[in-house]
């Protein structure tokens, strides 16, 4: 499997894999260089190894998690994941019976095999591999589980962080940044300090006040006066929406008249058919 990864890696990343001991001797004798070399240390632990690559990350990580091989469920293996059985027509005889009644898997037999009546979750996530339930297993030819490498961290320029950073896109940071420049606005105005955020804001607002004592008193300015002349003959409301208000009926009645014309276009044209 190694050998697959690093082909599917070629010229975009190096697996590099070794001893713990040797690796972080390796680390140290660049310190002098590269002090933030440092962070890798304590990540140095277990069955780890290290790929090197100058390419995108996220298009290495998928490539790295992509590779994997199935693997049976050996006795004794804490289940990464649920394993069902579901189900079907097995090859197996009915001397098999009592092993499934033993597992509480409901059977019968049919053409001389055994049949699993209803899909079985034989295992749960966390919990260890029984030798029943993998003799089962082995015997169904089902390999549950997979392996290969998991992307544990990342480095990158003097900064160790999740896998989990490399999901965020462009569009989730801005939905996140335009939350917090809303929650600034609403805090500003709640509390009457001015901010970048709330500015816009405040501004309409003093502007919707200003119009407000405008047309209750006698006091003119420019953009007020359009909103005092249509308070003054509300009939001006009438006529925009009158003004509107053709230019979308005529499209209608043009629609209409071009169907009549099509039809009266397949008529006889004035001759009867035994003319």
């Amino acid at each position: 499997q190694m050998q697959q990864i690093r082909q599917a890696l070629r010229e975009k990343a190096v697996v590099l894999m070794g001893k713990n001991t040797m690796m972080r001797k390796a680390i140290r004798g660049h310190l002098d260089n590269n002090p933030s070399l440092e962070k890798l240390l304590p990540c140095i632990r277990n069955n780890v190894g290290f790929v090197f690559t100058k390419e995108d990350l996220m298009e290495v990580r998928d490539l790295l998690l992509s590779n994997k091989v199935k693997a049976p469920a050996r006795a004794g293996a804490v289940a990464p994941l649920d394993v069902k059985v579901p189900a079907q027509a097995t090859t197996l005889g009915p001397e098999k019976t009592s092993f499934f009644q033993a597992l509480q898997i409901p059977t019968k037999i049919t053409k001389g095999t055994i049949e699993i009546l209803n899909e079985v979750n034989l295992i749960k996530e966390g919990e260890k591999v029984g030798q029943s339930e993998s003799t089962l297993l082995n015997m169904l030819n089902i390999s549950p589980f997979t392996y290969g490498l998991v992307v544990e961290n990342v480095y990158d320029s003097g900064t160790i962080f999740s896998p989990a950073i490399l999901d965020i896109t462009d569009d989730d940071i801005k939905r996140t940044f335009m939350m917090g420049v809303r929650n600034v606005a609403a805090v500003s105005l709640q509390i009457n300090y001015p901010t970048m955020a709330s500015a816009p804001h405040s501004i309409a607002n003093g502007f919707k006040k200003l119009l407000s004592v405008a047309v209750m008193t006698e006091i003119d300015f420019e953009e007020a006066d359009q909103t005092k002349e249509y308070l003054k003959d509300p009939s001006k409301f009438a006529a925009v929406a009158a003004a509107s208000a053709p230019a979308a009926a005529a499209a209608a009645p043009a629609a209409a008249a071009k169907k009549e014309e099509s039809e009266e276009s397949d008529d006889d044209m004035g001759f009867g058919l035994f003319d």
